[in-house]
């Protein structure tokens, strides 16, 4: 299928990695205060606008969730490369494409497997 990754596109890839980690962990700080429930005082607020709070309300949480989860894959990317098994499939163990990598560095399986697994 395809070749396994050479060290210098690992080491790019690390440190994509490692800046989108960086990138997100900022993010999570910044949107903390953007995912904390809404005060319904129905007297300083109308009822769209209370309205309207809760479901930015809901999407910031919703982001934050979806956040949270691609920082946990992107530490467990991190630590394949540290043990040298980054870049390698976990459903069938062949080599995952550079150019998805390239777009998506904490991917954790080949698009065939990835495919198969949302076809589910």
């Amino acid at each position: 299928m395809y070749d396994e990754l050479t060290v210098s596109q690992i080491t790019e890839l690390v440190k994509l990695l490692n800046q989108q980690k960086l990138d997100l962990q900022r993010l999570l700080e910044n949107s903390q205060k953007n995912s904390a429930p809404v005060t319904l005082d129905q007297q300083s607020v109308g009822r769209v606008s209370r309205i309207d709070a809760i479901q930015q309300q809901q999407m910031a949480v919703a982001n934050r969730d979806q956040d949270s989860v691609i920082l946990k894959q992107i530490n467990a990317s991190l630590v394949r490369a540290e043990n040298h098994e980054y870049g390698f499939c976990l459903e069938c163990g062949e080599p995952i494409a550079c150019a998805r990598l390239q777009v998506q560095p904490y991917a954790e399986n080949c698009v065939s497997c990835q495919s198969m697994i949302e076809d589910k």
